[in-house]
């Protein structure tokens, strides 16, 4: 297969500011020096000086280098309003768009490479929601929030922006972030505040969990600035509605599964989250010795930190999937994720976690060579001794491989798993051993 042609940044989107300039650049910039759809159509310059044929190289390797010669290919075959940035380039450019993207914002491909995302912000832009971007974007986390933007023609629109940093697996440096658009439909309206004027409802989350929308009460004070309302569509904020946040998420998944999947040609295996046991509840040497006796491929996941990380993985997870220990943990178990993964059975999941029951799946899954196998997953929550879910146990069987069982069925053999780790963990927490002592 042919590596997808490049596109060239037109020569109207001159050099920005020299090399030396301050390099510390948000994904959305100060709109305060945006007044009209023209300048908001200029705004996004990129901050290196550089030839159009040297900008052009810069903006493919970000990508080939990553995630191989095929990934735009791929990612070209997926639905939906997205991009992708590069933190790490002068500006914080825009290096790759979606033909979603063009077909919702008038934008052509070649209008967009380059610039800095603020390019479809306007004057009219909530600053508080712009600042929540640069906040998460700072702070390398993800974030979702309903925000006005703005078409190429200067008309204003409401979408349901989510934003996923996206992390190299193996030592957690931040590779680039991906922005999806999720139209948000004029009946999606919150309800009035108190005050009289709109207030800015955002709604954050991490990848794996969406929150509810933030209550009016808890954003007094802050509310939009300068709002027009000489157009319908600028004349009060919206919240999405489930739908659009699921939609969001499902489209977020499908690009994240695309890029592990690439990313795996060129050995830089990529995460949502990022992984490295930095920042994860070292477990206790007790329950380690106590999980570490069961021989089933399974991993244990924090319920409670943002994107369920895991923190345990045996010994047979590791052989069946070819990663080693330091690779995974404090990652999401999508990295497990490819071509051919179904969204319909991730949403499942997504489902049966969020309502704390139990769910056995049949899902197709990669291992770390490439190679893919039909996975039986099953996964369950696992309570402390109060009863309250502290982490998640996945166990994971590969159907087209065989397996002594000892007379029983995979599924009964899985469910062995699961009572084991209730088991060690419930016994634990009641001693208060679950975490090693400087937790």
């Amino acid at each position: 297969m042919r590596p997808p042609p490049r596109n060239t940044p037109p020569s109207s989107l001159a050099p920005g500011p020299a090399p030396h300039s301050p390099q510390i650049v948000s994904f959305l910039d100060d709109l305060s020096a945006l007044d009209s759809p023209g300048d908001r159509r200029v705004a996004g310059r990129s901050a290196a000086a550089m030839g159009d044929g040297e900008q052009e190289r810069r903006l493919a390797a970000s990508l080939t280098a990553r995630y191989s010669d095929w990934v735009v290919e791929a990612l070209d075959e997926l639905p939906g309003s997205f991009l992708l940035t590069d933190p790490a380039m002068p500006g914080h450019p825009i290096v790759y768009a979606s033909r979603g993207l063009a077909s919702h914002t008038g934008y052509a491909r070649r209008e967009v490479l380059g610039r800095n995302a603020r390019l479809f912000q306007g004057a009219d832009t909530d600053r508080a929601a712009v600042s929540g971007v640069r906040e998460a974007v700072r702070g390398q986390r993800a974030h979702q929030v309903s925000i006005l933007n703005y078409r190429r023609d200067g008309s204003p629109h409401w979408v349901l922006l989510h934003l996923s940093p996206v992390f190299h697996a193996a030592d957690g440096r931040l590779l680039h972030f991906l922005a999806v658009q999720v139209p948000i439909a004029p009946a999606s309206r919150p309800p009035p505040c108190r005050t009289g004027r709109p207030a800015v409802f955002a709604a954050c989350r991490e990848d794996a969990r969406v929150e509810e929308d933030c209550p009016c009460a808890s954003h007094a004070g802050v509310v939009f600035v300068d709002v027009d309302t000489r157009g319908l569509d600028a004349e009060e904020p919206r919240v999405a509605s489930d739908h659009e946040r699921e939609k969001a998420l499902s489209t977020a998944n499908s690009i994240f599964s695309a890029l592990n999947r690439y990313s795996k040609l060129t050995g830089l295996v990529v995460c949502g989250k990022r992984c490295g046991s930095v920042g994860i509840p070292a477990l206790s040497s007790s329950l380690n010795l106590s999980l570490g006796r069961i021989k089933q491929s399974f991993v244990l996941t924090d319920s409670h930190l943002p994107d369920m990380p895991i923190i345990y993985a045996s010994d047979a997870f590791l052989l069946l999937t070819g990663y080693s220990r330091e690779e995974i943990l404090g990652c999401n178990c999508r990295f497990l994720n490819g071509p051919g993964t179904s969204l319909e059975v991730l949403e499942e999941i997504n489902q049966h976690i969020c309502s704390e029951q139990a769910c056995t799946v049949h899902l197709l899954n990669y291992r770390k060579d490439g190679s893919s196998f039909r996975d039986l997953l099953h996964i369950s929550p696992i309570r402390n001794a109060s009863g309250k879910v502290a982490f998640h146990v996945w166990v994971h069987l590969d159907e087209g491989a065989k397996y002594d069982f000892n007379g029983l069925t995979p599924e009964v053999w899985q469910l062995g798993a699961v009572g084991a780790v209730r088991v060690a963990v419930r016994s634990l927490s009641a001693s208060g051993s679950l975490l090693r002592p400087s937790q």
